[in-house]
């Protein structure tokens, strides 16, 4: 008897269904306008409705990512990436999650992808204090002088996240805040559930609240306002598929000299090289007396 009254609970029990929310200043907030938009597996399947952030969302973000900027740019390399190897850590505990949401994009060999995502982060964790030396160097002068460059971090960098749900979304993140920036992710519009699952990740990573920030919304709203943004450093707009779309946002970020990262669409699964950790490193040269 007791066996058919558990069936008929499980039967009559209504599963609580996952809310995906935006990921700011540590919190998962509602979009403020309340908005939202249904997300559809890769064969229309209802998933789940994700918050649709607004201009004041993204200008939350801003803050917030401004808000964490010194503290973590102010942390040693040494220390930023153990914080990566330690997301890179928590993904993998998580793998047959996210493995089933990149299924439900049609992603056609879902847990490689998610090893390939893990394997990415511990690959850039490694490179946190090594960036310098390569980027830096000793500049040889004609005088009585030490002449040193070294890369500093730039700031608070928008993002514009390919569809690539997860390996892309890795590879777009993790060169902005190793090498010390903070920033502000617009996830893909198409595919933003594991976006939002990995912020639940980095929410539980030790990574300080604000240093990533992720939105999921409509990319076409909420580019050029990061773009026009003036307390926004760098952009990069790997994600943005129009090109009338990328025009207007390059335009935008011209009003504050915005380091610009142009549309693209790399193999993901190839070697990433450092390009993506020098686009959003500025350069600071030092002269020192020999002698003294």
């Amino acid at each position: 008897m007791s066996d058919g009254r558990e069936h008929a609970r499980e039967l009559s029990r209504l599963a609580v269904r996952k809310t995906y929310k935006l990921y700011i200043g540590g919190a998962f907030p509602r979009s403020e306008s309340g908005r939202s938009y249904p997300v559809a597996s890769s064969e229309g399947e209802f998933l789940a409705n994700a918050s649709k952030a607004s201009r004041k969302d993204a200008r939350d973000a801003v803050v917030a990512a401004r808000k964490a900027f010194g503290g973590w740019s102010g942390a040693t390399a040494y220390n930023r990436g153990q914080i990566l190897y330690r997301i890179a850590e928590m993904l993998e505990s998580r793998r047959a999650q996210f493995a089933a949401e990149l299924a439900a994009t049609g992603a056609e060999r879902p847990g490689e992808a998610v090893d390939a995502a893990v394997d990415r982060l511990v690959w850039y964790a490694g490179w946190s204090d090594k960036i310098t030396s390569v980027a830096g160097a000793a500049n040889p002068v004609a005088g009585p002088y030490f002449n040193l460059s070294s890369p500093e971090p730039t700031g608070v960098v928008a993002v514009v996240a390919p569809d690539e749900p997860l390996l892309g979304l890795v590879s777009v993140i993790a060169p902005v805040i190793v090498t010390g920036n903070t920033c502000v992710v617009v996830a893909s519009e198409r595919a933003p559930l594991p976006a939002i699952t990995l912020a639940e990740v980095l929410a539980t990573s030790d990574l300080p609240g604000g240093v990533v920030n992720v939105l999921t919304g409509s990319v076409r709203e909420l580019a050029p306002w990061l773009a026009a943004h003036m307390d926004v450093n760098a952009i990069d707009l790997t994600g943005v598929t129009d090109a009338d779309l990328a025009v207007a946002c390059e335009q935008a970020a011209a009003e504050n000299l915005k380091r610009v990262l142009r549309p693209s669409a790399p193999d993901w699964s190839a070697d990433p090289g450092v390009r993506r950790m020098t686009a959003f490193l500025e350069t600071k040269t030092v002269w020192h007396p020999t002698g003294v």
